[in-house]
Formats: C-alpha cells, sequence, structure tokens
C-alpha cells in the first residue's frame, strides 16, 4: 500500500509564547518540517497580541498547507486569569485552523506524554529528549513550547495511525 506523506501542525497554545510544529508523516516515518514559537511582547495590548497570534498562524498555515492539526486541551490550574488568557488564545487558534478547513485534533497532556513516551506522567524532559529521537533531531527543539508542540503533533500521527483521533472536527467547511 503506498502511504502518502501529509503534514500535521502542532499547536501548543499560549498568549505569551504559541509553541508550533509542523511534522511530516509518512506510515509510522515522522520527520520535522518546521518548529518554533509565536511570542508576543507583554509590552502589547492584550487584544492586539491575540491578532499577531492569528496572522502568524495564519503565515503558518499558508507556508505548509497542513492537512490536520492537533492542540493541547487546557489544564485549569489556580490561575484564573493567566487560564482565561490561555483559552481565548486557544480560540484563536482553533478558529484559524477552522477558517482554513484543517482537521483538528485535541489531547490532554497526559495523553501526549503517553503516546510519546509511553509513560502518562513523564517529566518535560523526557517528553523533549523522545520528541529529538523520534524525529531523528540533533538537539531537543527550543523554546519548550516548540518541543511541546512537537510532542502534540506526534501524538496525533500515532493516533492518526492507529484510528483513534480525538477530533474535535473531522470535517471543517472553508470561510
Amino acid at each position: 500500500m503506498n502511504r502518502t506523506e501529509h503534514f500535521i501542525l502542532g499547536i501548543d497554545p499560549g498568549y505569551g509564547r504559541m509553541g508550533y510544529a509542523v511534522i511530516a508523516a509518512q506510515g509510522a516515518e515522522l520527520r520535522m518540517v518546521a518548529c518554533d514559537a509565536v511570542i508576543t511582547s507583554a509590552s502589547v495590548p492584550y487584544p492586539l497580541r491575540l491578532q499577531q497570534l492569528y496572522e502568524e498562524l495564519c503565515a503558518i498555515v499558508a507556508q505548509y498547507r497542513p492537512q490536520q492539526a492537533a492542540i493541547e486541551k487546557l489544564f485549569f490550574g489556580k490561575n484564573a486569569p493567566t487560564a482565561i488568557a490561555v483559552a481565548q488564545a486557544r480560540g484563536v487558534a482553533l478558529l484559524t485552523l477552522a477558517q482554513h478547513g484543517i482537521e483538528i485534533a485535541e489531547y490532554t497532556p497526559g495523553e501526549v506524554k503517553l503516546a510519546v513516551t509511553g509513560y502518562g506522567a513523564a517529566r518535560k524532559e523526557q517528553v523533549g529528549e523522545m520528541v529529538r529521537l523520534l524525529l531523528h533531531l540533533p538537539k531537543i527543539p527550543r523554546p519548550d513550547d516548540a518541543a511541546d508542540a512537537a510532542a502534540i503533533a506526534i501524538c496525533h500521527a500515532h493516533m492518526f495511525r492507529m484510528g483513534t483521533v480525538n477530533a474535535l472536527t473531522t470535517s471543517v467547511i472553508p470561510g
């Protein structure tokens, strides 16, 4: 069976730094295409930071044309204002993906850790090292948000290959 390569965009949501990674998957083989973070300045008004996230994600989608995307589900800690701000940034990412007709799946941090390391409570260093190994990289991607986004994309590639995708939507109508 001839398997074609497809691009998966992983997103680690945040408003100060939103990690992203684009990986190419062909069967069980994975390779890194792009990995970085969109960084917004704390000195810029929050609505303009959200606009920057939107514009830069649009540019990433236009450049790499991923067929699928995976985003981390929110973990709500004790700091409600931060959680709300991150949720709004996550909403910007979801809107951007939906507008571009990209299939979207979401995963909890534990699901990502389990898929990448085999252990749902793995430490950040363990996840980063497995990202490096699975994508045949010379070093762990930086910043940490970018490595986390790569782990999310790897998780999705594994789930997609196994047919167990946790989809928010599997058919999006481009706007």
